[in-house]
């Protein structure tokens, strides 16, 4: 019988410091029963290291750099009869103090408007990492609406973009097309969660589709979710996901998405400061709360609802969430500069529009 080599996923590239640990998460398959698995990662500063797992769980291996530079780090799982499977990262080890930009937006792309290639206009001016809050090609996520719609606008950005999932990538039943479009950009295939460092920022990407990926509590994701924090040794924590916990509207109806709350309660408790979401087709931001909506200016969580990407917009006039600040019907990207123990954000129009905002805040 053939035996198949294990199948690698160590995750996206990272960002580090001198002297600091690195936690590389390594996902692997093996389609038979063949362990246990020997591993070995080599960190591309000539050290090595080297252990063993009795099961298919990621694994986490840590390590620290003593000198500045970008390092291409190879993992390597074997299974028990030899066969084996690698995959490979880059690992940036940066001065402390470094400033980074992180600039966006969700619900973007449609074949029916241009103005997904005004806001990616914006997008040509901003150097930086790009993030997607979902619905990112219009209007069902398939490969024709990310060849015809999506790529031919913000997919130039593609290579430095770190996407989101939303509900229009599965309204086929899957984000088969998403997954293929984008590859380990959108982390783990069929998962759409991960996470990466930014500077001295720890940035979460989670894919709040429910139906397909699980969120409640003890589900996969959210152990992962908790297991993820539970790891981070950054101050600053950032996490994206499409649909908010909090949100005003054009109707009548709800201002809470109670679903999310667990979301929320991890973030919670481990100090994150920051939340970004479409879905809404609206620009708005909150004051720091808590998971219950109570107002929080020392530790809570500002959510940022950025659903300006081009495709639609909706005024949010009629039902008003409570810790709302600023709301608009516009278009355009939302530019965060994210500096040690602290973060600034700007939004920026789309050509023809005048709707800005800004201002600052400070880390937990």
């Amino acid at each position: 019988m053939q035996n198949f080599p294990p199948t690698v996923d160590a995750g996206p590239d990272l960002t580090t410091h001198v002297g600091e640990a690195v936690n590389v998460t390594v996902h692997f398959h093996d389609p038979g029963v063949d362990g246990p698995w020997t591993y070995t990662v080599a960190w591309g500063d000539g050290a090595q290291s080297n252990g063993s797992v009795a099961t298919q769980d990621p694994f986490i291996v840590s390590h620290s750099y003593a000198s500045l530079g970008r390092d291409s780090v190879r993992v390597t799982v074997t299974d028990a009869a030899g066969a084996a499977g690698a995959d490979s990262l880059a690992v940036t080890v940066q001065e402390l103090g470094t400033t980074v930009v992180l600039v966006g937006a969700g619900d973007i792309a449609s074949c029916n408007t241009d103005r997904d290639e005004l806001t990616a206009q914006i997008l040509d001016t901003v150097p930086g990492t790009v993030f997607t809050a979902g619905d990112d090609a219009y209007p069902n996520g398939t490969a024709a609406d990310y060849a015809n719609c999506y790529n031919p606008t913000w997919g130039r950005h593609k290579a430095r973009t770190r996407p989101a999932l939303g509900n229009h990538e599965y309204n086929t039943g899957n984000a088969t097309a998403s997954f293929d479009y984008y590859g380990d950009l959108v982390g783990p295939r069929d998962k759409g969660y991960y996470s990466y460092e930014l500077g001295d920022w720890h940035i979460i990407v989670l894919n709040d589709n429910n139906q397909f990926v699980p969120i409640t509590a003890g589900s996969v994701q959210e152990q992962w979710l908790k297991s993820d924090l539970a790891a981070n040794t950054k101050q600053c924590t950032l996490a994206i996901w499409h649909q908010p916990k909090y949100y005003s509207w054009a109707t009548d109806g709800t201002v809470d998405f109670p679903s999310r709350k667990i979301l929320w309660d991890d973030l919670y408790a481990a100090n994150a400061d920051l939340v970004l979401n479409g879905h809404k087709h609206q620009y708005e931001r909150f004051a720091p709360q808590t998971p219950t909506g109570a107002p929080d200016p020392a530790s809570g969580i500002r959510e940022i609802i950025v659903g300006t990407g081009g495709e639609s917009s909706v005024t949010p006039t009629n039902l008003i969430a409570p810790n709302s600040e600023v709301r608009a019907a516009t278009f355009g990207v939302l530019k965060l500069t994210l500096s040690p123990g602290a973060y600034s954000w700007k939004f920026i129009p789309m050509s023809g529009l005048t709707f800005t905002d800004s201002g600052s805040g400070t880390c937990h």
